[in-house]
C-alpha cells in the first residue's frame, strides 16, 4: 500500500515541500532526506511502500535503491528537456539560449533520461546572468512541483508519461572544467561568452588561462558586481 513520500531535497525547501505534500494527503508520512548515507539507511519495508520525489538535488540515487520502491521515484530537474544534466543553467547562458525551465521526470538508472511528466518553460530575459537564471529555473520547479504535487501524494499507479523526449547534450562536470580551460588563441567574443557563463566559479572552478606554466584565474572586479545586481524572479 502506498502511504510514504521520501523527500529528497536540501534543508531550504523540506518544509515547505513536505507542506504541501500533506495538504493533499493529511495520512501520508513524509520521510525527508538530503544525503545518501540518509536514504540508504531506510529499511527496505519503508522503500517498498514510498515513493521518492527528488527537488533540485545534485545526489544521483543508486539503481538498488530505485529498484525497490514499489510507487517509483521522480525528479525535479532545474533546466528543460534540451539541456539534461549538470548545472544547466551555465549551459544556457553560453549558447545564448532563448527559453529555459524545469523537467519532471520518472528516474531511471541513467540520470536525466526517464520518461517526462512535466514541463514548466519561460522566455530568457534579455542580459540575464547565470545566477538569475537559477532563480527563475526554481520559481518554474516550484509551480511544477505544486502542479504535480496532488497526483505525487495521492496517486498510487504511475503519472502520465508527455510526449517529450530529451534532447540535446548531456552536460556534465568535465565539460564545465574544459570551457573553464581558457586558450591562449581565444578570440574576444569567445572568452566574453565564457565568463558570462562560466564565471560565477560554480563548485570552486573559474576560467583560468596557464601562460609559461603560471595559471590565472579569473575574478569579477567589484565594478562588475555592482553593475550586475541580483535579479529577482517573479513568483
Amino acid at each position: 500500500m502506498f502511504d510514504t513520500i521520501i523527500l529528497l531535497t536540501g534543508p531550504a525547501e523540506q518544509s515547505a515541500l513536505s507542506a504541501v505534500l500533506k495538504s493533499h494527503n493529511p495520512q501520508l508520512t513524509v520521510h525527508v532526506v538530503n544525503n545518501l548515507p540518509t536514504l540508504e539507511a531506510l529499511e527496505r519495508r519503508v522503500l517498498r511502500r514510498a515513493r521518492l520525489v527528488a527537488f533540485l538535488t545534485p545526489l544521483i540515487v543508486p539503481q538498488r535503491i530505485l529498484e525497490q520502491l514499489c510507487f517509483g521515484a521522480y525528479n525535479f530537474h532545474p533546466g528543460p528537456p534540451g539541456y539534461p544534466g549538470w548545472v544547466p543553467s551555465h549551459f544556457a547562458i553560453y549558447d545564448e539560449a532563448k527559453t529555459f525551465g524545469a523537467t519532471a521526470h520518472i528516474m531511471t538508472a541513467q540520470v536525466d533520461a526517464g520518461p517526462i511528466i512535466g514541463v514548466e518553460l519561460f522566455d530568457i530575459p534579455r542580459e540575464i546572468g547565470v545566477l538569475g537564471l537559477e532563480r527563475l529555473a526554481f520559481t518554474a520547479a516550484a509551480k511544477l512541483f505544486w502542479a504535480l504535487a496532488k497526483a505525487l501524494a495521492t496517486q498510487e499507479q504511475s503519472l502520465g508519461q508527455l510526449p517529450i523526449h530529451w534532447c540535446g547534450r548531456k552536460s556534465t562536470r568535465r565539460m564545465y572544467e574544459a570551457m573553464c580551460d581558457i586558450p591562449l588563441d581565444i578570440t574576444n567574443e569567445e572568452l566574453n561568452r565564457r565568463v558570462k557563463a562560466f564565471g560565477v566559479g560554480h563548485f570552486g572552478t573559474y576560467p583560468t588561462i596557464t601562460v609559461n606554466g603560471y595559471r590565472f584565474r579569473y575574478v569579477k572586479s567589484e565594478d562588475e558586481k555592482v553593475a550586475s545586481p541580483p535579479i529577482t524572479p517573479a513568483v
